[in-house]
């Protein structure tokens, strides 16, 4: 056994050391003091320090890692059957390129419970604003998706529209201005301020999230907000502004959907007012249509011409990529996110509701 142990000492280590990481944050995660303190004195400072210094790196480290990741596990496996292949102690081998296999997944995982998995554990926006969702009456419900419709109804025409009468907003010039979106939040909400804002960064490889079903991921290993450049325009300034809430330490997606959507309601420039507005509305009716659907066809039926057109262009572009990818990514993240605490798991995306109800229904943005 010692001989075992020797031979294979230091993949045991590495084992010993992403136990011991794991171990701890298992153990130490219900305790909201100590989550509280790690994050702000060592997760937060990290991720603004690693957005700050690859936001100076002009293309997305993030994609380029993802790739990396790629070829280092396939090159690994090609020259784990070729190394099994040609040694005398086969068993020895594939034990020695398991191990470095799990441990790469172990300490992914441990620096991911560290950089990011601490945020669900300490104060969220809820407990640092007292913004509480409440259960939702029908009538409250229908009063806030009216006051969205009427409001993304306003803004469509401060928007510019393709032949088809679909949005046609540059995204490239909603990156360039996304900077001093959340400027606007700081009075009612200063602990979301931060010095600086690095400009998020386009992924090439953007069809690829589509078919997984995703417009945006913040990644916390070097602090970035990454865009999807290929869905509909019309609620990509909205998308943005959610990535750029992440950076702020908030986890939960329901509330990073909202927060997304106060900032960019209010946010001089129309383009993001305008998604703020129509991506609001979208989770509301949502809602709405489960809730009440004759209120649902009456207001839909209500919204002018450009709205439908760039609801419809939503609607048909993520019809394409109905599948079994999609299907896959999104149970993954689901379970991710219940493994950090986030019990709706990506439910929380309709959760939003409750948190524009509770928010615009006591009379705060009329």
């Amino acid at each position: 056994m010692r001989g075992f142990l020797r031979h294979f000492r230091g993949v045991h280590i590495w084992l010993l050391v992403n136990g011991l990481l794991l171990g701890s944050f298992l153990l130490l995660r219900t305790r909201r003091d100590v989550m509280n303190e790690v994050s702000a004195r060592f997760t937060m400072p990290v991720e603004h320090a690693l957005g700050r210094a690859f936001g100076l790196v002009p293309f997305s480290v993030a994609e380029l890692f993802y790739a990396a990741a790629v070829i280092w596990l396939v090159v690994f496996l090609v020259c784990g059957v070729r190394a099994v292949r040609k040694t005398e102690y086969k068993g020895d081998e594939i034990y020695r390129r398991a191990m470095v296999l799990i441990n790469a997944a172990l300490s992914i995982g441990a620096a991911l419970s560290l950089l990011w998995g601490v945020n669900f554990y300490a104060d969220d926006f809820c407990d640092k604003s007292g913004i509480v969702p409440e259960p939702v009456s029908r009538g409250e419900l229908l009063l806030v998706t009216r006051y969205f419709a009427e409001q993304a109804s306003l803004c469509a025409d401060q928007v510019p529209r393709a032949e088809n009468g679909v949005c046609a907003l540059s995204r490239r010039e909603a990156l360039d201005r996304a900077g001093t979106l959340y400027e606007g939040m700081y009075d009612e909400f200063p602990f979301l301020r931060l010095e600086t804002d690095p400009r998020p960064k386009p992924i090439l490889c953007s069809k690829v999230m589509s078919a997984m079903n995703v417009t945006g991921l913040y990644f916390p290993f070097t602090g970035e907000s990454n865009l999807n450049m290929d869905f509909p325009v019309a609620t990509f300034p909205a998308t943005v502004a959610h990535e750029l809430a992440h950076r702020r330490g908030i986890a939960s997606e329901q509330q990073c959907n909202f927060l997304a959507i106060l900032a960019a309601t209010r946010s001089d420039d129309p383009a993001y007012r305008y998604s703020g507005w129509l991506t609001g509305y979208i989770h509301l009716s949502n809602a709405l249509y489960t809730a009440a659907p004759e209120k649902w066809l009456e207001l839909r039926r209500s919204l002018p011409a450009s709205v439908i057109a760039d609801l419809q262009a939503e609607n048909l572009y993520w019809a394409r990529y109905e599948g079994p990818v999609a299907e896959v990514s999104g149970k993954a993240y689901d379970t991710m996110l219940r493994g950090y605490g986030d019990e709706l798991g990506v439910r929380s995306y309709g959760a939003v509701v409750d948190l524009l109800t509770a928010y615009y229904g006591q009379g705060v943005a009329f």
